[in-house]
């Protein structure tokens, strides 16, 4: 394989990005943004949406700090593979998934959600001690 096909499949068809407040308007505004740009993509958003409202969501819970944004990207690659990016300033505090979760319980579903969703998912550490989490799902016909 040569190194411009190698680049070409690594390569975004699609983008986007966009600093969001670390507050609860703020993840549901990632969500609602979510939804628009795929659908202006021409792509079904159903799944992604809600990827995006539970790291959204954990970001401004979880990985907030005073007076810090967190970091929504969207990238679409040719094989219709969605790779969304959570980055919140919250390194120290690196998600997991939960064991049983009480059918009562509030919370601990997120992550959850997210493995159901998405083909893969993970966690790195970013720059000034904060750190991005992705989900990766393949997209289906609009």
């Amino acid at each position: 394989m040569s190194q411009k096909s190698l680049a070409e499949i690594g390569t975004p068809v699609r983008h986007f990005t966009l600093q969001l407040s670390a507050t609860r308007r703020g993840a549901r505004l990632a969500r609602l943004l979510t939804e628009r740009q795929l659908d202006e993509w021409g792509e079904s958003y159903d799944a992604a949406a809600q990827v995006v409202a539970e790291l959204a969501s954990n970001a401004v819970l979880h990985g907030r700090v005073p007076g810090r944004d967190f970091r929504l990207t969207l990238r679409l690659y040719a094989d219709r593979t969605l790779r969304i990016e959570v980055t919140d300033a919250r390194g120290d505090r690196m998600p997991r998934l939960p064991g049983p979760v009480a059918q009562d319980a509030e919370g601990g579903r997120g992550l959850l959600i997210v493995a159901a969703y998405a083909h893969r998912w993970g966690v790195v550490e970013t720059a000034a001690h904060g750190k991005t989490v992705w989900a990766e799902c393949a997209m289906e016909a609009p």
